[in-house]
């Protein structure tokens, strides 16, 4: 009698280990999604909230602090912080309902409000508010945008009076609000907004006798720390860059670049004050990385000498803008404010006195010296 055959099971595939990394997967898009909504939540509140805040300012301001009656109006604030804060809780105090006034008064274009309500927090414009100067307060405020400062990145920003230290603080009034309008229309960042004079490198610890190397190993250690005093937008690329000219090797001592400007950023350290010679070395540096090292589409090269000093007759005459040379100088501790102040006003006056003195025609500075 034949043997009949044995049913057999559908056979199962064997689990392997290759399933996981699918669920892994699976588990980390799902996380991603989440996290985005999430952001996405946070950042229509966020916005919300901003703009809620400037139309109860607006308000405030055109039907009752516009009156003459300013006494009576500020009764009208007490009344309605009173009742607001008793329906919807401790966000609405006369102290908070002024600062959406201010906030209103200093920002009266409720485009750009919405604009920036994207990026800056309420918190953040209670720090720009206080500012007086409009075009500092517009500098700080488009910045803060571009760059994704943190409020506490933006308190460190105007505490170390970066609007005074960038150079387009040097220009005239009608360059500098050009500059912020193309900054917020078109996100045209220029290189008087990124480069600053003196940087604050506080950061890097250095005390009593270093050289140039320990600033150079003590900028590498503390890069995050170095590229928030730069400005976001640097990405390292190297150090100590070998350049080879004729068979001999000069060393750049630090090399980044600027996604924003599409520039490679070349950098050197010097412990004394500048001289002449440091630009003819910049100049060799740059035409350099200009021949071997840019690539298409990019700008040409820029130069950054930090020093300890700089005499402003020296880098007056040696003309260095053309050159795509910038002179600046570093301190290793934060001086006091008032310190700062000054020497940042002294800075001021010097650079409108030289600009001033190029747009005087010579005929004009002939005549004045006849008439003296």
């Amino acid at each position: 009698m034949a043997k009949t055959a044995k049913s057999r099971r559908p056979r199962v595939p064997a689990r392997t280990e290759a399933a996981a990394p699918t669920t892994q997967q699976l588990l980390g898009d799902i996380r991603s999604l989440i996290e985005s909504a999430r952001e996405r939540t946070a950042q229509a509140v966020n916005a919300g909230l901003v703009l809620l805040h400037w139309q109860i300012g607006h308000r405030i301001r055109q039907d009752i602090l516009g009156q003459e009656r300013a006494d009576y109006g500020r009764r009208i604030v007490q009344t309605l912080s009173a009742q607001l804060t008793a329906e919807y809780g401790r966000g609405f105090t006369r102290t908070n309902l002024f600062y959406m006034v201010q906030f209103a008064e200093a920002f009266p274009d409720q485009r750009i409000v919405h604009a920036l309500s994207g990026q800056l927090s309420w918190t953040h414009f209670r720090q720009i508010i206080s500012i007086d100067d409009p075009l500092k307060r517009d500098f700080y405020a488009e910045m803060c945008r571009m760059e994704r400062w943190s409020t506490r990145t933006l308190q460190r920003k105007i505490g170390t009076m970066l609007f005074e230290r960038t150079a387009i603080s040097k220009q005239p009034t009608e360059v500098v609000k050009r500059e912020l309008a193309a900054l917020r229309d078109e996100d045209k960042l220029t290189p008087d907004l990124v480069f600053r004079d003196p940087y604050i490198l506080d950061f890097l610890g250095l005390k009593n006798t270093y050289g140039e190397k320990d600033v150079e190993s003590a900028i590498l250690r503390e890069l995050e720390s170095f590229i928030l005093e730069m400005g976001t937008g640097f990405t390292f690329a190297a150090r100590q860059k070998r350049i080879s000219v004729d068979e001999r090797d000069y060393y750049l001592d630090l090399l980044f670049y600027h996604r924003t400007l599409r520039r490679l950023v070349a950098i050197e350290l010097k412990l004394d004050q500048f001289q002449a010679e440091h630009k003819g070395q910049m100049e060799l540096y740059l035409r350099w990385l200009d021949r071997h090292e840019r690539q298409p589409g990019e700008e040409a090269p820029i130069g950054l000498i930090l020093c300890a000093g700089k005499s402003t007759e020296h880098v007056e005459l040696l003309q260095l803008a053309p050159s795509g040379i910038r002179i600046a100088e570093y301190l290793t501790e934060l001086p006091p404010r008032e310190l700062l102040e000054r020497k940042l006003h002294e800075a001021l006056l010097n650079a409108r006195a030289a600009l001033a003195a190029r747009r005087t025609p010579k005929r004009l500075v002939a005549k004045a010296g006849a008439e003296a």
